[in-house]
């Protein structure tokens, strides 16, 4: 009896060596899932983010977005609260994310194995919409990897009002001009833009000042212009000063003003002074376009956009629809592939 106890515990023992029956203490225990926290040199940021919390990166202005290559089969972004938002993975359709946080899958379905690439934006956080836009980091499958996405050698910015944020189209900024022109020509592009933003500041915010700055609604800190360069940007501004009771004279010095800032901040960039879609301060555009190119400035363009939309581009008395967003895309892309 003692000899066939021996004998047993013998078997076992041998068993557990060679790993056929794992000890009862042992239990195996779940593999982590890989998360990548903002601080990841492979998640690219475009467009102004707040970058000072190393643990929750903020977007302002319209139409920032990361975008990021990963491994593996599924992938969830780490939101701090409420937040609309937009995703596309594999350069696929982009999908909309309502009134979501905390982990959102965005991968309900998981992909094939192997390399994929992954571009996430925000909705624009204006007038009474108020989410959550901060990013938090994303989660991986365990053991899986991201790599840097491929860089694309242009950027577009684009600076102006909620025609330029592309207030009342269907998927806000995505629907916008700024966006389908840049997603066109294989360009990243930025929006300087806001709903109610002016040239001038005058109960409005003013862009002549604003321009510089990380935060479309605070007058500190300066963006740091060091952390992209643009090769071209748009300028559309002139739409609200009028309600503000800015004089011609005043516009044209703040455009000439505005001109010169963003010569400084791109010295190689070729600059579009679009006059606005409802004629408003041509005179004066076009006057501070011919004052900076007598200076010397040989890349600045007036943009005449007169006849470009019709009513039934319109969503209201201002604001472009889809179609009207894809009629300007239409005719403003061409002029700005001429010069990039």
């Amino acid at each position: 009896m003692r000899f066939a106890r021996w004998l047993v515990s013998a078997v076992l023992m041998a068993m557990v060596a060679v790993g056929a029956l794992a000890p009862v203490s042992a239990a195996a225990s779940p593999v982590a899932a890989a998360e990548a926290l903002p601080t990841d040199p492979n998640i690219r940021f475009t467009g102004r983010w707040d970058t000072t919390n190393s643990a929750a990166y903020t977007p302002y202005w319209a139409g920032a977005y990361l975008t990021v290559g990963f491994t593996g089969t599924t992938v969830r972004l780490q939101q701090r609260g409420t937040i609309d938002l937009y995703a596309s993975v594999d350069g696929g359709p982009t999908v909309s994310y309502t009134g979501v946080s905390g982990v959102v899958n965005l991968t309900p379905q998981p992909l094939a194995s192997g390399n994929h690439t992954l571009v996430v934006s925000y909705r624009v956080v204006a007038g009474s919409y108020h989410g959550d836009a901060v990013f938090q980091g994303l989660t991986l499958d365990a053991g899986a990897r991201t790599f840097a996405a491929p860089r694309r050698e242009r950027l577009i910015e684009f600076v102006g009002d909620s025609i330029t944020v592309g207030t009342t189209s269907s998927r806000n900024h995505l629907t916008a001009y700024p966006w389908l022109i840049g997603e066109q020509l294989g360009a990243d592009h930025t929006a300087i833009a806001q709903g109610g933003a002016c040239l001038v500041a005058a109960d409005c915010v003013g862009l002549e000042q604003q321009f510089t700055r990380l935060n479309p609604n605070a007058p500190t800190p300066d963006w740091d212009f060091a952390r992209y360069r643009a090769d071209a940007v748009v300028i559309n501004l002139g739409t609200n000063d009028v309600g503000h009771g800015v004089s011609g004279a005043q516009f044209q010095t703040s455009y000439t003003n505005l001109l010169r800032t963003v010569r400084q901040k791109y010295p190689n960039a070729w600059i579009f002074a679009l006059g606005t879609f409802r004629g408003r301060y041509l005179t004066e555009t076009r006057a501070a376009v011919s004052t900076v190119t007598a200076g010397g400035d040989g890349r600045v363009s007036f943009v005449d956009t007169a006849g470009w939309l019709s009513s039934s581009d319109l969503s209201d008395s201002v604001h472009p629809n889809d179609q009207g967003h894809r009629t300007i895309t239409g005719r403003l892309a061409p002029i700005i592939a001429a010069r990039l």
